[in-house]
């Protein structure tokens, strides 16, 4: 099986993945069952409190159910408040990473070339990996106030427990996760430049070594001067020996 089908393959799977991670992240969103709570006032008669993001709900055995609207979405404690919105951008990212999805894998066939295609899956698998980075913190903060409080025994109000909304979203988001790494991977190994090792410096020969001592004036103070080669360091030693004798002053007194 040649490369290219098997990373076709690897992306549908991938994509597939990433979808029912993104549908699930969507259920807990009107699912009501984020906390859960039961007391017991009476033998017959039991109460069931539950709340999510947006509401608090109160049921008993008797199949009456009643849910109430938070009032003020500013008077909301600002962990509510990021649990809504770390929530709502899952949802956004993840769809927006679907479309990018569809638009650069190899068996839709709607981009140009492969490397384009390949950029822009890997685009989209970013994307579903912040989609599966904000449901997992906001299940996971959630989580961790509601352990904390059911464990704290100075904590005097009702204790709730963890409801059905958490361990979906916990699942949808290890498929995000999951699906966009292997999708980032790939298609970032294809359609991502490669970063060539710098090239390294010519070494010095040994014709380009013997060729600067040469033509170099000894103790110029000027490293351009060009002289004769092979032959300056013999004409300087006779013209300086002629100079000597020529224009000494001892020879005339």
């Amino acid at each position: 099986m040649k490369y290219r089908t098997v990373v076709m393959y690897m992306e549908i799977g991938c994509f597939v993945s990433c979808l029912c991670g993104w549908i699930l992240v969507c259920s807990t969103l009107p699912t009501e069952y984020w906390t859960f709570s039961e007391v017991v006032s009476i033998v017959l008669t039991t109460s069931n409190y539950y709340s999510n993001l947006w509401k608090d709900c109160v049921s008993d055995t008797t199949g009456v159910s009643d849910c109430k609207d938070y009032p003020s979405m500013l008077a909301l404690p600002g962990f509510l408040q990021a649990c809504r919105a770390l929530a709502v951008s899952s949802v956004i990212f993840g769809f927006f990473g679907g479309v990018l999805a569809l638009v650069g894998m190899k068996c839709t066939k709607i981009g140009g070339s492969e490397i384009a295609n390949a950029r822009v899956t890997f685009a989209a698998g970013i994307t579903y990996l912040v989609s599966g980075f904000c449901g997992m913190i906001t299940y996971s903060w959630w989580a961790r106030k509601v352990i904390y409080e059911f464990l704290d025994p100075n904590y005097r109000k009702q204790k709730f427990e963890l409801g059905a909304a958490v361990f979906i979203g916990w699942g949808g988001s290890i498929l995000l996760l999951s699906g966009g790494t292997v999708l980032t991977y790939f298609s970032g190994k294809e359609g991502l430049p490669k970063t060539s090792p710098s090239r390294p410096r010519r070494p010095a020969t040994y014709a380009t070594a013997r060729t600067r001592r040469t033509y170099m004036l000894p103790g110029s103070p000027s490293r351009g001067t060009m002289g004769p080669p092979l032959f300056y360091e013999g004409r300087r030693s006779q013209s300086t020996t002629k100079t000597r004798l020529t224009f000494n002053r001892d020879s005339f007194v």
